[in-house]
C-alpha cells in the first residue's frame, strides 16, 4: 500500500511539473467610452493571490502562469470594479474596457444616497427619503411644499395639486419611475395618483427647462424616482407605522428590496391609509374621510452595459369631499359663503359617503438599455397606464349608487432615447416618442357626460446637447417637435351650439342631427416647437449662477375644449370652447447659489410670459333641472407672471440652524389689466432646528408659516334674483380669506438595535394653537375652515 501511494505522489508531482506555467498575459485597459488608457489600476489575480498594476499606456503584463483560467478583479478611483475571466493555454493579449466616468453620468451605483439632478442650468430641487418619510401619511401635493415656490391648490384635505410658481394642472409634467402620468390631470379636483411611499428621490423642476420629458410643461416638471439598485448582494427594507389624531387616521408602508451583485434585483412595496372625519378647530368636517391601498413591484437586472427592468403599480383612492360642499343650487352656495358653519356637521364617522371620487390607477412599464463603445447609451421603453375615474353624486332612487361620471383613460407610450456620451464635454441627447390614448365615458351614469369619448395621437422628437466649456462653464440647449391630434366624439344640445356660435364656425363637424342634439366629430391638431437654452458658471467653489430661457407650447386639453354640462364634485356648471388655440409661453429665469460654512443662500427669479393663456373663471350662474348654479368658462387671453422664492440657511452652531423659505408670485391678464384668479399669496416660513447626533441623532424643529391675504384678485362677484323676494342677492365667489400663522413643532430619534436595524421614531403637532383659516387656493374654503390640531407619532424601522 505504502508503495502505491508513493507512486501516486510521484505521478502527480511529475504532471505537475510538466504543466507549462510560462504563459504571458498581456493587458491593456482602456475608458468604455473613448478608449483613452486607464493608467495605476490595480488588478488582482484571483487564482494567485497577486497584485499588477497599468502603466502610463493603460498596460500591464503578467507572466509564468499556467494553462487554466484566469479571474482578474480590475479596480481604479472613479471607475467601477470590474471582474473579468480568461482561459490561458498559450501567451495571450487582450484589451479590457472599464467605465472611467461612472460619477459623470450619474450611474453611481455603490451608495444609494446621492443626490441625482435632471437637469444642469434649469431651476432644480431635489427632495430625499429623509424628506419624503416625513409625508408617508399625506401625498405629493403636501410633501412638494418643503420647496420654496410650490404651494398647492385643493379641493380640501386630501385632493392636492402641487403648484409651481403659480402653474397647476396639465402645465405640469409628472414623471412617476420615467413615465409620464395620465391620470385625467386638467381637473383640479383631481390629485395625481402616485404613492408617495414608492418613491426615494423627487426633482422638482421649475419650468420647462427639460425637453426630454416634455414641451408642454409650462409650469414645471416633478421627476419621481424610486430607490437606486445597489449592485451587490443585499436584502433591505423598511416598514413605516404611523398615526394621527385629526381624522383618527392611521398609515402603514413597507418595502423590501433585493439585489445581487450580478446586477439582478427585485423591490415589492405596499401601503394602506385610512382616516376618518377631518376636524377643523370647531366643528367636523363631515364625509372627509381617506382610503387609500397602493402596491409596486419591479424586477430586472441593471449593469453598466446593459439592463432591462419591468415595473407595475396599482393605486386605488377613495375620497370622500366635505358634504357641506354639496351644493343644490346658487343659494345654496350664497347661504354657505355667508355662514361661519358648514350647513353639514354630523358625528366623526370613518363612512365614505357621496359626493366622492373613487379612482384606480395601473402603470406597466418595461425599459431596456444598452451602451455602445465609444458611441453611448439606447433606451427604449414602453408603457401602458390605466385610470378608472369615477365621481359620486348624492344621487336618490335607483341611481343613487352609479357614479355621475365614468370615465376610463388608457394610454399607451413608446420611447427611444439616445445618449451620446463618448465625449463628455460634449454631451448629447435626442430621441422619440410615440402615443396613443383612449379615453371612454360612460354613458350608463344617465347624466350629460362632462367629457366625450376622445382618442388622442402624439407624436415627440427631441434633442439637447450640453457643452462643458470650461471647468466653471457649462452650457445646455434643446428644441424639440410634438404634433397632437384630438378625434372626439360629442353631443352638443341644438340651443348650446347655436348660443355659442358653433353653427356659424364648425357645421362641417356634424355627423347627425337629433330632434335636440347634434353628434358631432370634432378633430384639431397642433404643430408644437418648443425650445430651451440654459448656462450654469462656477465664480468659485462656494458660489454659482445659472440661467436659462425656456419656449412651451402647450395644446389645450379636452377639459378646455369640450367641457359642456355640470361638474357635480366641483358643483358647478363648466364650458370649455372649441375655438382655443394653443398656449405658448417665453420664460426666462435666474439664480444665484452661494453655500458658505455657516451660511447657504439660493434666490430664484422668473418670468413667464404666455400667449394664449387658458383658465376658468365664474362667469355668472346658469338655470339647470337643478335649480341655479355657477357657471365656469375656460377662457383665453394674454397673461404674465414674475416673482421671486428665497431659501436661506444660516448654521447658528453646530447644534442649531435656522431656515427660511420665502415666495412672492405675481400674475396678471394684459388684456384686461387685471389679477390672475387662483394666484398664491405672498408666504414665508421660518423653522429653528435642534441637532445632536450623540442624542440618538435626536432634532427637534419649531417652524412657522405666515401666509399673507391676496390683496390683488379679479373681482368676478355677480347677482341673483332671489325668487321669493325679488331682491338682487351678490355672489361674492372672488374674495379672498385673510392671512393667517400656523406654528408647528416636530422631533424625532433613531434608536440602533443591532448593526443592520435602526428605529427611528417621530413626532409632530401641527397648527399647535388649533388656529382657525382659510387657504385661498382650496376650493372648499367658501364651505369651511381648514384642519385644526393634528398630532402624529411614526415608527419607522429600517433593516
Amino acid at each position: 500500500m505504502k508503495s502505491i501511494i508513493i507512486g501516486l505522489v510521484i505521478a502527480v508531482s511529475s504532471f505537475s511539473y510538466s504543466q507549462n506555467c510560462t504563459y504571458i498575459f498581456l493587458g491593456e485597459l482602456k475608458d468604455f467610452h473613448d478608449g483613452t488608457p486607464i493608467e495605476s489600476a490595480t488588478i488582482y489575480q484571483k487564482e494567485n493571490d497577486r497584485y499588477s498594476f497599468s502603466d502610463l499606456n493603460g498596460k500591464f503584463k503578467i507572466e509564468n502562469l499556467c494553462a487554466g483560467t484566469l479571474t482578474l478583479v480590475i479596480s481604479h478611483a472613479n471607475c467601477e470594479t470590474k471582474t473579468v475571466s480568461f482561459e490561458i493555454n498559450s501567451d495571450t493579449f487582450k484589451t479590457i474596457l472599464i467605465e472611467h466616468h461612472i460619477e459623470e453620468l450619474k450611474e453611481v451605483s455603490v451608495t444609494a444616497h446621492i443626490d441625482k439632478k435632471e437637469t444642469t442650468t434649469a431651476q432644480e430641487t431635489v427632495l430625499k427619503a429623509n424628506t419624503l418619510k416625513k409625508y408617508s401619511a399625506l401625498n405629493l401635493g403636501d410633501a412638494l411644499k418643503e420647496v420654496s415656490g410650490v404651494s398647492s391648490i385643493n379641493t380640501g384635505n386630501s385632493i392636492v395639486k402641487p403648484m409651481i410658481n403659480g402653474m397647476h394642472s396639465s402645465r405640469l409634467l409628472i414623471l412617476n419611475n420615467n413615465v409620464r402620468l395620465q391620470d385625467q390631470e386638467w381637473g383640479i379636483e383631481h390629485a395625481p395618483n402616485v404613492d408617495i411611499n414608492s418613491a426615494d428621490q423627487i426633482s422638482v423642476i421649475k419650468g420647462s427647462g427639460a425637453l426630454a420629458f416634455g414641451g408642454d410643461a409650462v409650469g414645471g416638471v416633478i421627476v419621481i424616482n424610486p430607490s437606486r439598485i445597489i449592485r451587490r448582494d443585499t436584502l433591505y427594507g423598511r416598514t413605516i407605522i404611523g398615526g394621527q389624531s385629526n381624522g383618527r387616521g392611521y398609515n402603514i408602508s413597507s418595502t423590501l428590496n433585493k439585489s445581487y451583485k450580478s446586477g439582478w434585483f427585485a423591490n415589492i412595496q405596499g401601503s394602506l391609509k385610512q382616516n376618518g372625519d377631518f376636524k377643523a378647530p370647531d366643528y367636523n368636517l363631515t364625509n372627509t374621510g381617506l382610503k387609500s391601498q397602493a402596491f409596486t413591484v419591479s424586477a430586472g437586472k441593471k449593469k453598466f452595459e446593459s439592463g432591462f427592468e419591468v415595473y407595475y403599480s396599482y393605486l386605488n383612492n377613495e375620497i370622500g369631499i366635505l358634504g357641506a360642499s354639496h351644493i343644490g343650487s346658487t343659494f345654496d352656495l350664497v347661504r354657505a359663503i355667508n355662514s361661519d358653519e358648514p350647513n353639514l356637521i354630523r358625528d366623526f364617522s370613518y363612512d365614505i359617503n357621496a359626493p366622492k371620487q373613487d379612482i384606480t390607477h395601473h402603470l406597466v412599464k418595461a425599459s431596456y438599455y444598452k451602451r455602445f463603445q465609444k458611441f453611448g447609451k439606447v433606451n427604449l421603453q414602453y408603457d401602458y397606464q390605466n385610470n378608472q375615474r369615477f365621481e359620486f353624486d348624492v344621487r336618490i332612487g335607483e341611481t343613487r349608487n352609479i357614479p355621475a361620471i365614468d370615465l376610463k383613460l388608457q394610454t399607451h407610450t413608446l420611447l427611444a432615447d439616445v445618449n451620446l456620451d463618448a465625449d463628455l464635454d460634449r454631451k448629447i441627447n435626442f430621441g422619440i416618442m410615440g402615443r396613443f390614448q383612449d379615453n371612454f365615458a360612460n354613458p350608463a351614469t344617465e347624466v350629460r357626460r362632462l367629457i366625450p369619448d376622445y382618442e388622442k395621437y402624439d407624436f415627440g422628437a427631441y434633442t439637447t446637447t450640453e457643452w462643458q466649456i470650461s471647468e466653471d462653464l457649462i452650457v445646455d440647449a434643446g428644441i424639440r417637435y410634438d404634433f397632437n391630434r384630438i378625434d372626439a366624439k360629442k353631443f352638443y344640445l341644438k340651443s348650446r351650439w347655436e348660443e355659442r356660435g358653433y353653427d356659424m364656425d364648425f357645421s362641417d363637424i356634424i355627423i347627425e342631427e337629433l330632434p335636440t342634439q347634434l353628434l358631432t366629430n370634432p378633430i384639431f391638431n397642433y404643430h408644437n416647437i418648443s425650445a430651451s437654452a440654459g448656462v450654469k458658471y462656477n465664480f468659485n467653489d462656494r458660489s454659482y449662477i445659472i440661467a436659462n430661457y425656456a419656449l412651451s407650447s402647450r395644446p389645450p386639453n379636452v377639459s378646455e375644449l369640450f367641457s359642456d354640462g355640470l361638474h357635480h364634485s366641483a358643483a358647478r356648471f363648466e364650458l370649455g370652447d372649441l375655438r382655443f388655440d394653443k398656449e405658448i409661453a417665453n420664460r426666462v429665469s435666474a439664480s444665484y447659489a452661494y453655500n458658505g460654512t455657516t451660511f447657504n443662500l439660493l434666490t430664484e427669479v422668473f418670468y413667464n410670459n404666455i400667449k394664449d393663456y387658458m383658465y376658468l373663471r365664474p362667469f355668472d350662474f346658469i338655470l339647470t333641472n337643478r335649480g341655479p348654479f355657477p357657471l365656469w368658462q375656460y377662457q383665453q387671453t394674454n397673461a404674465q407672471l414674475f416673482g421671486v422664492d428665497v431659501t436661506a440657511t444660516y448654521d447658528v452652531s453646530n447644534a442649531l440652524q435656522w431656515q427660511n423659505k420665502t415666495a412672492f408670485i405675481k400674475g396678471y391678464d394684459l388684456k384686461t389689466d387685471l389679477p390672475l384668479i387662483d394666484m398664491p399669496s405672498f408666504n414665508t416660513t421660518n423653522q429653528i432646528t435642534y441637532s445632536n447626533e450623540a442624542w440618538y441623532n435626536f432634532s427637534a424643529r419649531l417652524k412657522s408659516d405666515l401666509v399673507f391675504e391676496q390683496n390683488e384678485f379679479p373681482d368676478f362677484n355677480f347677482e341673483i334674483e332671489d325668487e321669493l323676494t325679488g331682491d338682487m342677492i351678490l355672489v361674492d365667489i372672488s374674495t379672498p380669506p385673510p392671512a393667517y400663522h400656523l406654528l408647528h413643532f416636530s422631533s424625532e430619534a433613531t434608536f440602533e438595535i443591532n448593526k443592520k436595524t435602526n428605529l427611528n421614531v417621530a413626532i409632530a403637532v401641527n397648527n399647535i394653537f388649533n388656529t382657525s383659516y382659510r387657504n385661498y387656493l382650496n376650493r372648499l374654503r367658501y364651505y369651511a375652515d381648514d384642519l385644526g390640531r393634528n398630532i402624529t407619532l411614526q415608527l419607522q424601522l429600517n433593516y
